[in-house]
């Protein structure tokens, strides 16, 4: 069996963090800016952007075959289908 570690340099990881850390400070600034529903879409654009950086480096997930790749973007595609639908439906009522 061949031993199929990755091994990701500290330094990959601390920048990602000052990324993330970045990204929260953003978006925490942006409840302070009115624009109305834009800011729920920036809000949750800088959201997804988040997750992808945990997705991919802290959880590996670039270091995986692509069946994992495609089974994670089903299910955010799902989940994302399902909070369009509840946001659609709460318009609507």
């Amino acid at each position: 069996m061949e031993n199929d570690n990755h091994i990701i340099p500290y330094s990959t990881f601390l920048k990602v963090l000052a990324v993330l850390i970045i990204l929260t400070i953003t978006s925490v600034a942006l409840t302070s800016i009115h624009l109305g529903a834009l800011t729920v879409f920036i809000a949750l654009l800088i959201a997804v952007v988040k997750s992808s950086f945990v997705l991919r480096i802290f959880m590996h997930l670039k270091l995986e075959s692509r069946m994992f790749t495609v089974l994670t973007l089903g299910v955010s595609a799902l989940i994302g289908f399902v909070i369009i639908g509840t946001i659609i439906d709460y318009i609507f009522r």
